[in-house]
């Protein structure tokens, strides 16, 4: 999620204090007691999920069950406690009861899907401590962004084999830095399996939530997204209205032209609280984010994604501080039949208004329970969390208010 990513501290760019190296009390206990009794918060997530969104069925974007839920979904898995997008960081998220995970794809050289936040791989793994590697290292223009570093479409799945995952935002999660080495890059077929091994072992389906990742540039580079993800949905039998599946994406295009190829899952567009889509700005189209939030642009979306994923912001915006009155966004979206999962929701006093925050410490958490409650009541259907157990406690305390 997130059209760019946050900067090297880990903050938005609010100006955030330096960050001092520890962590709030009884974070690992908690998570040591959910990994001790995955089936207690599987149950917790299932008894909750029974709320009803309040958004209709798109005709494009089909009837599945998890229209009718509110949604926790895993944002690059459980990334507020381990290296985002890992085997086991999407396998901690559904045992803390998030009823999707989000892998993020792009492609590498040999054509296969695999699952990185941004094809620049250089904060995310140790490709920088490979010597083999180091004459890899360029510059590119990333939709018309200067970006230099190790790209995944320069390396074959058997390289990128030889590589492993790092904690991406070291200075605010700390303690996920001592995972750092030991998982592999995924593919998005490894994704699936997990998710049909866990659905087996925790009695509950686990959905996947994929997002296509610079569909532009791929294009452009002759690794297009679209067949590819289309075909590991077909194989694996999750290409219909009823999969457990959202395919979402920043840009419009990939989205239409895989409703035209014969893509049957949810569909969902996201949204950013600024700028444009970058297939539109490569077509010369004028059209930005804030045009696709206008009735008329929320009908369009309807036309071909059952939903859209808007920074958080855009349901609620935060003026001085403290949570604001909530948009028209959810009514508006309602009334032409999306879904609404906004992103991303994040414990830590670095992402949080001032009003929520506990203490001075950006790394320590602080009221995100609170906050997420506020936009559960709303009115979403869903929302993206780092830290799916608190996603699981906020639903549940959402539907006895």
């Amino acid at each position: 999620m997130e059209p760019r990513g946050l900067d090297a501290a880990g903050t938005d760019g609010s100006g955030e204090p330096s960050v001092e190296p520890r962590r709030g009390v009884g974070r690992r206990g908690l998570i040591a007691g959910l990994a001790a009794a995955p089936l207690v918060v599987a149950s917790a997530s299932a008894a909750s999920a029974g709320s009803s969104g309040s958004g209709g069925g798109s005709s494009s974007g089909g009837q599945s069950p998890s229209r009718n839920r509110i949604l926790v979904i895993g944002h690059r898995g459980a990334s507020g406690y381990r290296p985002e997008h890992t085997l086991a960081s999407y396998e901690l998220a559904a045992r803390m009861g998030a009823d999707f995970v989000e892998p993020d794809l792009v492609p590498t050289k040999d054509g296969h899907l695999v699952c990185r936040h941004e094809p620049e791989i250089g904060g995310t793994t140790n490709v920088a401590d490979h010597p083999e590697f180091a004459s890899r290292r360029v510059t590119k223009l990333l939709d018309g962004v200067s970006v230099t570093g190790w790209f995944t479409e320069d390396f074959t799945l058997a390289e990128l084999k030889t590589l492993r995952a790092k904690e991406r935002l070291p200075a605010i999660r700390q303690e996920n830095t001592m995972y750092d080495g030991r998982f592999e890059i995924p593919t998005l077929a490894e994704v699936i399996e997990l998710r049909r091994r866990l659905s087996a072992e925790l009695h509950r389906e686990i959905g996947i939530y994929p997002e296509t990742k610079h569909p532009t540039y791929f294009q452009k580079a002759g690794l297009p997204l679209e067949q590819r993800l289309l075909d590991l949905l077909s194989r694996n039998g999750l290409n219909s209205r009823t999969a457990p599946v959202f395919v979402q994406s920043f840009e419009t295009t990939n989205l239409q032209e895989l409703r035209r190829k014969g893509l049957r899952t949810n569909a969902v567009q996201l949204l950013s609280a600024s700028g444009a889509p970058y297939d539109l700005v490569a077509a010369g189209d004028p059209r930005t984010y804030a045009d696709l939030i206008t009735p008329d642009g929320l009908k369009a979306i309807a036309g071909y994604a059952g939903g859209i994923g808007p920074e958080k912001s855009m349901v609620i915006p935060v003026v001085d501080g403290k949570l604001g009155t909530p948009t028209a966004l959810v009514k508006n979206a309602h009334a032409v039949g999306l879904l609404l999962h906004p992103y991303t929701f994040r414990a830590e006093n670095s992402f949080l208004p001032a009003e929520l925050r506990s203490g001075t410490v950006v790394s320590d958490f602080g009221r995100g329970i609170d906050e997420q409650v506020a936009y559960l009541k709303a009115g979403i259907d869903g929302l993206f969390t780092d830290q799916s157990d608190v996603g699981v406690l906020a639903r549940a305390e959402a539907a006895k208010a």
